[in-house]
């Protein structure tokens, strides 16, 4: 699948090893000569969450933003067990090669920049850079079970401005300043149903595993000192109750070379739009 248009990028899919077909938004000129970039989001995001700094990036270089399997415009896995780390390095390795990036500068937010130390392991020679979004080797517990609770809230809502209201309700700490943006935020993250409703735009099943115990990681530190070759910037939401400001500076300690920024007034997580955002990426960019 191929389909081009005026929004800025090309979409695309692929078919994963297990057979799922995965799609991925493709932005910029494919031979640009710049280090490209591939945007992974978090848990129950989606390739839309990437759009605007997508836009910027793609001036000078190819941007991939996927969907992971069982989010947005992908395939939902059958089997439940599949929705964890191992399954979407693997999904993200075949993405690499359908789209011939042999080394890119991942951008991932909360899960997304897990998943991008976890190819620091599994794909040492992807990578070229790494920004991580509001994520550390240390998740703080409170914020996990916030995060349990708001993934098992699937309950539908009547239109866009009721999934808007609710969004404000439940993530005040997200820094967005006006119902505009809390509006296009309740577009990335619902669907319009058939019946009229808007429904979160995940599987309800990626529940399963968070409640199993079976969903993630034990010992994220060996994942982040893999890191250590390459250029990475760390940002963090001032209230972020995900990335504590301990773990911050135990990142700090651990590469020496970490660049940081931390993003007042925010939680969990940052849009990286935010101006300190975009310049410190740029100031990574300008160094790959």
């Amino acid at each position: 699948m191929v389909r081009t248009g005026n929004q800025g990028f090309r979409e695309r899919a692929y078919t994963s090893q297990d057979g799922l077909s995965l799609y991925y938004r493709d932005y910029g000129d494919p031979l640009a000569a710049s280090v490209p970039v591939l945007c992974l989001a978090g848990l129950t995001r989606n390739s839309k969450d990437f759009h605007g700094l997508a836009l910027r990036l793609s001036r000078t270089r190819r941007v991939i933003c996927p969907d992971y399997r069982g989010r947005g415009r992908s395939a939902y896995d059958p089997d439940w067990r599949r929705y964890q780390p191992r399954t979407y390095v693997d999904d993200v390795r075949h993405l690499l090669a359908v789209t011939n990036l042999h080394k890119v500068l991942v951008i991932g937010t909360s899960l997304g920049g897990i998943l991008a130390a976890a190819m620091a392991v599994a794909v040492p020679s992807a990578i070229a850079g790494a920004v991580l979004n509001d994520v550390g080797p240390d998740i703080d517990a409170d914020g996990l079970q916030r995060i349990v609770a708001y993934v098992r809230d699937q309950q539908p809502q009547p239109d866009w401005e009721h999934a808007a209201r609710h969004l404000k309700e439940n993530l005040p700490d997200l820094g967005i300043r006006d119902d505009k943006g809390w509006l296009a935020l309740a577009r990335n993250t619902y669907r319009e149903g058939e019946d009229g409703r808007v429904h979160v735009d995940w599987d309800p099943a990626l529940v399963k595993p968070l409640l199993t115990g079976d969903g993630g990681a034990t010992d994220l530190w060996p994942l982040f000192k893999a890191l250590r070759r390459v250029p990475v910037l760390a940002v963090r939401g001032a209230k972020s109750d995900i990335l504590s400001e301990t773990t911050f500076e135990r990142m700090a300690e651990a590469l020496p070379g970490l660049a940081r920024v931390t993003v007042t007034g925010v939680g969990h997580a940052p849009a990286l739009v935010e101006p300190e955002c975009q310049a410190a990426i740029d100031a990574l960019l300008a160094d790959l």
